[in-house]
């Protein structure tokens, strides 16, 4: 799946489909370390605000569910020109009353947004973009999960890639159907070390990825 630049709302899949993505390397990459950690953190991961993603250099974005139905996208990547554009892009025009609108203020403030996107009724959203606006950073931020062989690759450190286990868990996680048993089957870090079972069970809970009957230790 291609995203066009700027992107458009229907650049992107279901969010459902995102998310599943997303959450999944989220949880293949958890670890105790990385949870208590204090310090600045970079790669995927789950907390309560939703799902993150940060490279450490100029891209990073937030997933967050608000309820059945809705989703908010945010973020920025470098090659976003929003917020340079003249005049002023208002990426929060026409957006619905429940955006965390306290947050994304706060990061408009800090000329950290690079864009946002919304999902409700069945359709993403966004502000309009002025005709010359060249690019939002949707397509590097996020192209990453509208592809599913981009998304897979995302698991090379901790899937091994001489066999079916990538593809095996991302139908499964896409299925809502991920169980920590097949997470202690197939995630094993490219690095020689065990995996974090209960990080990731702790992270898989988070993500909502099981089966209904489904329970972790």
């Amino acid at each position: 799946m291609s995203i066009q630049r700027p992107g458009l709302p229907g650049d992107l899949p279901s969010p459902e489909v995102l998310w599943a993505r997303w959450a999944l390397v989220a949880v293949v990459e958890a670890t105790t370390e990385a949870e208590e950690s204090t310090s600045y953190r970079t790669g995927c991961w789950i907390d309560d605000e939703g799902l993150h993603l940060d490279d450490s250099g100029c891209t990073w974005w937030t997933f967050s569910r608000i309820g059945a139905g809705r989703y908010v996208l945010f973020g920025e990547d470098e090659s976003s020109d929003v917020k340079w554009h003249e005049p002023p892009v208002d990426m929060l025009a026409g957006g619905p009353d429940w955006l965390p609108y306290e947050e994304l203020r706060d990061r408009l403030a800090g000329n950290e947004l690079g864009c946002v996107y919304w999902y409700e009724n069945g359709s993403w959203a966004r502000a309009p973009n002025p005709d010359d606006l060249g690019d939002d950073g949707l397509d590097c931020g996020m192209s990453r999960f509208a592809d599913r062989e981009k998304a897979l690759w995302l698991l090379a450190d901790n899937v091994p890639d001489d066999g079916p286990a990538a593809d095996i868990l991302m139908d499964h996680a896409e299925g809502y159907r991920l169980t920590p048993e097949l997470l202690e089957s197939h995630v094993a870090p490219c690095d020689g070390s065990p995996p974090d079972l209960q990080a990731m069970s702790r992270a898989l809970r988070r993500a909502e990825l099981m089966p209904r009957t489904a329970t972790t230790g």
